[in-house]
């Protein structure tokens, strides 16, 4: 079996072996795609595989669409042998497997090597809209000083044809649209961060401005759309026991291939001025603005981020190589039901659509305990100073602001502070020096514990200045009140080999 157009003409052989098929003509989808794009999507990523590129699959194949998806990336990396096909295999957590191969991708264009292309694209009136899953870096104007990164302020300071950054060369792409038809578009940030079509927005309206084309800004902001959207769904890269599994289905090693957990939820704000495919017959839902903002704020603040950050921080602490693994230890289990349920769930707004406890149900009792899901903390710990303050400082902002709740009341959330310090050290339980993932203020904050060895006490006074960063914590933990028990947890998980068991174990029983 062949990943291929023509290695899928043997359907029994596929089907045979269980693997879902495209059940449409793709020759004749990618035809009409390729003349009249209605959608074109930055960042063909793992989720964009698993997870939209299979949702559009799902309207061919029930006859609600005729067109595909264009799917951009950045550079070509290598030349194509596989048709754009990609195999998904859905993880179940009752150990079931799903097999698909997804065709819904009928071209792939590159931002580096395809401009031509790409602007006919943006000058067709058929397009609708324009998704992007390229991560909240992909939006960054500035860095972590305030100031413009280099390469953006060089590109403000070019025409639209000399943009070289991704965002410049995509508001290259408006502008071009602009000029030739001034048709109506709906630009769609799908990235897991926090009103992302307003980060999206402003990115694109920088590009504008420094451009000085006033009927092209006028365009933007009243024909031009970026919605909010939420996006939840755990995709890790691809694992080596699946790419066994497919190699045993006669499949080539090399085969492209997407592993991921079945749930998932795609919840859009429904601002789409030129149109939009039927999404919602493929289990995405389509809502106003302030439940998109419930919604995000339920997964990211309170029922499944903060707990997986938590996961992350005490899983390297504690040896662990995958997450799943730690929701066996009824330590690291306690911990996140007390912060999901205890902690968090009260200050959640029911947006409606999706039940609150329902979700976190599923979350601790489904997805997270996933073992087919080979996900692991030290992934999840990447970045972990720029998820503190929303997983963790927007529900302490709410019990402050709260005439009923007490933040005094909060105490696994400081403990997951305390273990982030304790983390930054980078030596485990054991004793054992481990490697921090990728941060971008990770040496900052490590230098208010690099002279810190187990057995020592904590300095309060050299800790508070870290500790009252609102932008690491998204609140002063002095002036919250919370900064001494972060503290005296800190000090708890200091005292030597084994005393972030002791600790955790003590504040979960």
């Amino acid at each position: 079996m062949i990943l291929t157009n023509k290695g899928l003409s043997d359907r029994g052989a596929w089907e045979g072996r269980g693997y879902r098929l495209p059940a449409y003509d793709r020759a004749a989808m990618i035809q009409r795609t390729v003349a009249q794009p209605t959608w074109i999507h930055f960042g063909a990523g793992n989720i964009f595989k698993a997870f939209q590129a299979d949702a559009c699959q799902r309207l061919l194949d029930a006859g609600l669409t005729e067109t595909g998806i264009i799917a951009a990336d950045r550079r070509k990396k290598k030349e194509d042998v596989n048709d754009n096909l990609v195999v998904k295999v859905t993880l179940k957590a009752d150990g079931n497997v799903e097999k698909a191969v997804i065709g819904s991708v009928a071209e792939m264009v590159y931002v580096y090597g395809d401009e031509a292309r790409l602007r006919e694209i943006f000058e067709a009136p058929s397009l609708q809209m324009v998704s992007f899953t390229i991560t909240e870096k992909g939006y960054a104007l500035h860095d972590a000083a305030g100031a413009l990164l280099r390469e953006v302020a060089e590109d403000l300071a070019k025409t639209p044809e000399e943009a070289s950054t991704y965002m410049g060369k995509l508001t290259a792409l408006l502008l071009a649209r602009y000029r030739k038809n001034a048709a109506p578009l709906a630009m769609v940030s799908m990235d897991n961060c926090s009103h992302n079509g307003d980060r999206l927005r402003e990115t694109v309206l920088c590009f504008a401005k420094a451009w000085g084309d006033e009927g092209f800004e006028s365009w933007l902001r009243e024909k031009v759309s970026f919605p909010w959207s939420m996006i939840d769904k755990i995709t890790p890269g691809p694992d080596a026991a699946v790419a066994n599994m497919l190699e045993k289905d006669q499949l080539p090693q090399g085969t492209p291939f997407v592993n991921a957990e079945e749930s998932e939820y795609l919840v859009i704000e429904d601002d789409f001025p030129n149109g939009r495919p039927a999404l919602e017959k493929a289990g995405i839902y389509f809502t106003d603005k302030e439940t998109v903002d419930k919604v995000e704020r339920m997964k990211v603040c309170t029922c499944l981020n903060p707990l997986h950050t938590a996961l992350a921080v005490y899983g390297c602490l504690l040896g662990f190589a995958h997450v799943w693994q730690e929701m066996k230890d009824e330590d690291l289990r306690r911990m996140v039901e007390i912060i999901g349920y205890r902690e968090g769930l009260p200050v959640v707004a029911d947006p409606g659509i999706i039940r609150p406890r329902d979700f976190i149900d599923t979350v601790v009792n489904e997805r997270i305990p996933n073992p087919f899901l080979p996900d692991t903390p030290q992934r999840i710990a990447a970045d972990t100073s720029q998820k503190l303050p929303i997983r963790f400082g927007q529900t302490i902002k709410a019990y402050l602001a709260s005439d009923v709740l007490d933040v005094q009341d909060l105490k696994l959330i400081p403990l997951v502070h305390a273990g982030w310090l304790r983390y930054l050290m980078g030596v485990d339980d054991e004793g054992n020096a481990f490697v921090p993932s990728p941060d971008p203020l990770l040496e900052t904050a490590r230098a208010y514990v690099s002279d810190l060895r187990l057995g020592d006490r904590p300095d309060a006074r050299k800790l508070e200045p870290l500790l009252r960063n609102t932008t690491i914590f998204g609140v002063d933990l002095v002036e919250a009140g919370l900064a001494d028990r972060v503290i005296g947890y800190f000090g708890e998980l200091l005292e030597g080999t084994g005393a972030v068991r002791r600790t955790l174990h003590k504040y979960t029983s």
